[in-house]
């Protein structure tokens, strides 16, 4: 086997890879291939994101990984100066790339006459509120009734409370405001998950309710469900004991308490905000 086929038989020893080169995060380019990919199900293509491409030395690294694996580099690329040398370099080592931005960059600066501002980011940054609250509220349903705790830690804010306390509707109105939220059920024959005293106290709200309204508030979920036998969940007593265990477990975590009684969530959601304001004050 001479020397270029055995270059070519390593090659294709490895998984297919494109190597996503861009001047901030990659977002652009990734969600571009991905949605290609979906035509493809059940593939092992690899994708690599080669974020914040500045210096030179970036791009030739990269395309010395991707010659490598015989891989394909996508660039979104707004700096002419790190396209064009990453364009010639990768002619030099025979690598295959694929400019997704360049060319619309051109037409669209001839239409209007205009030099582009070669800004990398420049669409997130002037989108970043809006973007951080997409994040907010992916993150926030993804950690919804205790999923994914292994998550938690990177939650702004964290609400613990039995069923029915307004856990849910809480994390949802502020995630919309832009606020990261995991909410954690306690409920009475589950142990309390041990990672929620592992996180700092001062991001971790307990919510508690008057149990006579608790009780409403479960007997209209059960009639929405077409429920009608009675059960612990719905005996006053065996909630009152449930709202007195949830308050221990706040004392033992010392998190701070919310009593949500003939409080609107909006009214709900300005007390944390509020005191997690304040908390922010006080470390300053």
């Amino acid at each position: 086997m001479n020397t270029n086929q055995a270059d070519r038989s390593a090659k294709a020893s490895f998984a297919p890879t494109i190597f996503l080169l861009s001047g901030g995060i990659g977002a652009s380019a990734e969600q571009l291939v991905q949605t290609v990919l979906a035509q493809f199900p059940d593939n092992n293509l690899q994708i690599q994101i080669v974020g914040n491409v500045r210096q030179a030395g970036q791009i030739t690294l990269a395309l010395q990984q991707a010659k490598a694996v015989n891989g394909l580099v996508v660039f979104t690329l707004v700096d002419t100066r790190l396209s064009r040398q990453l364009l010639s370099e990768a002619q030099q080592m025979g690598v295959e790339t694929m400019d997704l931005m360049g060319p619309l960059i051109d037409w669209i600066g001839a239409a209007l006459g205009k030099e582009p501002l070669q800004e990398p980011g420049k669409y997130r940054q002037a989108h970043r509120v809006h973007l951080e609250r997409i994040i907010a509220i992916e993150y926030t349903l993804s950690h919804d009734d205790g999923k994914n705790p292994e998550g938690w830690p990177q939650a702004e804010l964290v609400l613990v409370g039995v069923s029915r306390v307004g856990k849910t509707p809480l994390s949802i109105f502020l995630a919309v405001l832009g606020w990261k939220v995991a909410n954690v059920p306690l409920v009475p024959e589950l142990p309390v998950p041990p990672a929620l005293f592992d996180l700092d106290p001062r991001r971790v709200i307990g919510l508690t309710v008057d149990p006579e309204q608790l009780l409403v508030y479960r007997r209209q979920r059960q009639m929405r469900l077409g429920v009608s036998q009675t059960s612990d969940y719905t005996d006053l007593e065996s909630i009152q004991q449930e709202i007195q265990h949830s308050r221990q477990v706040f004392r033992r975590g010392n998190f701070h308490i919310i009593n949500m009684s003939d409080k609107t969530i909006e009214q709900g959601a300005d007390e944390i905000i509020r005191k997690l304001s304040d908390q922010a004050n006080a470390m300053t």
